[in-house]
């Protein structure tokens, strides 16, 4: 188990080990007054986040928050079970999401139709939350966890309507969940930084992620916190790869989506074309085809397609 990563003054990510790969979906922790966690990933991830907070000397009972950007089980899925072992924290959700963690009958259906048989070994157990653990926050909305520590949320959908982002104001920086994309830090020793939109289904839309954004943009950030994974000190590049990529995510599900045949057919075929798009821009920056970053990017381009194909239906 890999040992807490400090990101900065009171800020510390631990792996999650989602799916079992390595620098794949992070929980923060906020070491502030009312120590804080965001994100929790899947229910198998818990064990890495209780190993995470004893290596950082943080017991269970002291987690006062734990606040999830969205209701999508590689970030919010684990957060029934770690409660059980936090029996003080509230947690805190976009309120779009709240009757989600309470009820996740509805989160467990939709995972099992896009994972089908390997949703056990991925994502049980998914425990409910009670209401009165749950805390909803507005756009605007403010949580003080510190004397020198309010954060601040942003509701920031496109990649889900039950996302919100939160700013960290020591910082200036902005947990943003999936909506600012994917970072891919196994690239950063070969001097690459890469920055993917997150499409995945069924509430993505282009154009609501591209006016978030903006709202990013409009922050002036410092920083960057990724749901996957981990901190970019570059916004603007974040900024600029996801809105050239998400150009190029959305002609390769329109081109599939104009070829016909069935959902999955569609599906399958903005697959290929993406896997083509992103495999032969690493080949351009000599990244070779046996690194292990095309085992994450498998299961990305896979569920982004997914998600490209049902907006378009949809929109069509």
């Amino acid at each position: 188990m890999a040992k807490p990563e400090k990101l900065a003054e009171k800020l510390y990510l631990i792996d999650d080990f989602d799916l079992s790969m390595e620098k794949r979906t992070g929980t923060y922790v906020l070491k502030e007054q009312k120590l804080t966690l965001v994100e929790t990933s899947a229910s198998p991830s818990v064990p890495y986040i209780l190993e995470g907070l004893k290596q950082l000397h943080i017991t269970p009972e002291e987690i006062e928050y734990i606040i999830v950007t969205h209701i999508h089980l590689d970030h919010a899925g684990g957060t029934g079970l770690l409660l059980t072992h936090c029996p003080n924290a509230k947690v805190i959700v976009h309120p779009k999401g709240a009757r989600h963690l309470a009820d996740p009958s509805r989160l467990i259906t939709g995972a099992k139709a896009v994972y089908g048989d390997q949703f056990d070994k991925l994502f049980n157990p998914i425990l409910p939350v009670p209401e009165d653990k749950i805390i909803t926050k507005e756009h605007e909305e403010e949580l003080e966890i510190g004397p020198n520590c309010t954060l601040k949320f942003y509701d920031s959908p496109g990649h889900a309507n039950h996302h919100f982002s939160i700013f960290h104001p020591a910082l200036n920086g902005m947990f943003t969940g999936d909506t600012a994309g994917v970072f891919y830090p196994q690239l950063i020793e070969h001097g690459i930084e890469l920055y993917l939109p997150s499409t995945s289904p069924n509430q993505f839309n282009p154009h609501k992620m591209l006016k978030s954004i903006e709202m990013y943009e409009k922050l002036d950030l410092e920083f960057i916190f990724f749901g996957h994974y981990g901190m970019s000190s570059n916004p603007k590049e974040v900024y600029r790869q996801i809105k050239d990529w998400l150009k190029i995510y959305i002609n390769a599900g329109e081109t599939a989506f104009s070829g016909g045949g069935s959902l999955d057919q569609q599906t399958q075929a903005a697959q290929v074309i993406l896997e083509e798009k992103v495999k032969g821009y690493l080949n351009g920056k000599d990244i070779p085809l046996d690194h292990p970053v095309y085992e994450i990017l498998a299961v990305d381009i896979a569920v982004c397609s997914m998600g490209l194909i049902d907006y378009l239906h949809k929109a069509n």
